[in-house]
C-alpha cells in the first residue's frame, strides 16, 4: 500500500513540476496536539512542536506541497483494559521525536496577497528518538512499549496566505500501527497548527 501511495504522489509531483507556473520555498514552525489511539487503553492528548521547511509547486489554482520538518508527538495513557475485561488506572507516557515528510495536493483561491487553501495527502514519519515509561500494569501487553521506526498517515486541512505569511490548520490520521505488538494497535493522530514564512 505504501508503494502505491507514494508512486501516485511522486508521479503527481513530477507532473506538477513539469507544468509549474510558480515555485515557492518557505520555513514553518508550530504546535501539535497529539495522541496514540489505542484499542486497549484510555489516553490523553500531549502538546508537541514542529519546525521545518516546505516547497509549493503549481499553477493558478492547483499545487503540490512537499515538506520536511522535525517534530515531537506522544501520548499519556491513563488506564488499561486487562485480559479479563476490567479497566484499571495505570499511567504510561511515550514521546517521539520524528522527521515528518508529507506530500500534499492542494487548491487555492483568492487574490495574490490574500488567498485560501485546501490540502490533503500522505505523510511518512521517521522515528528519530523515543522516550517512554510505563507502570507495571502494562507488562501484560506484549510488545506494548516496543515501537516501529516509521509510521504512515494522512493529513488534511486548510490554510490562508497573507503576503509572505501562511497559517495552516491540519488533522493527521494514522494509517499504520506504530506498535510492534501483534495483539495491540496504536495509531498516532494529531491536530497541527503552524505559522510559515515564504522566503522565495
Amino acid at each position: 500500500m505504501k508503494k502505491i501511495i507514494f508512486s501516485i504522489v511522486f508521479l503527481t509531483l513530477g507532473w506538477a513540476t513539469s507544468k509549474a507556473q510558480t515555485f515557492n520555498l518557505g520555513v514553518k514552525a508550530g504546535v501539535n496536539l497529539a495522541k496514540l489511539n489505542a484499542d486497549f487503553a484510555s489516553e490523553e492528548n500531549r502538546l508537541g512542536y514542529q519546525i521545518g521547511a516546505w516547497a509549493r509547486i503549481g499553477g493558478a489554482s492547483f499545487y503540490v506541497q512537499p515538506e520536511a520538518y522535525i517534530g515531537s508527538k506522544g501520548n499519556k495513557f491513563i488506564s488499561i483494559t486487562q485480559d479479563n475485561g476490567n479497566e484499571i488506572a495505570a499511567e504510561g507516557k511515550v514521546k517521539f521525536t520524528t522527521l515528518d515528510v508529507p506530500v500534499l495536493l492542494g487548491t487555492k483561491f483568492g487574490a495574490k496577497n490574500l488567498n485560501f487553501r485546501l490540502m490533503a495527502g500522505p505523510v511518512i514519519s521517521f522515528i528519530l528518538d523515543e522516550n517512554s515509561s510505563f507502570s507495571s500494569a502494562y507488562q501484560q501487553a506484549t510488545d506494548f512499549d516496543n515501537y516501529k521506526n516509521q509510521a504512515l498517515g494522512l493529513q488534511a486541512g486548510a490554510g490562508v496566505d497573507v503576503g509572505n505569511i501562511s497559517v495552516d490548520l491540519r488533522y493527521e490520521a494514522g494509517l499504520s500501527n506504530i506498535s510492534k505488538s501483534e495483539k495491540y494497535s496504536q495509531k498516532p493522530n494529531l491536530f497541527q497548527l503552524s505559522l510559515g514564512f515564504k522566503i522565495l
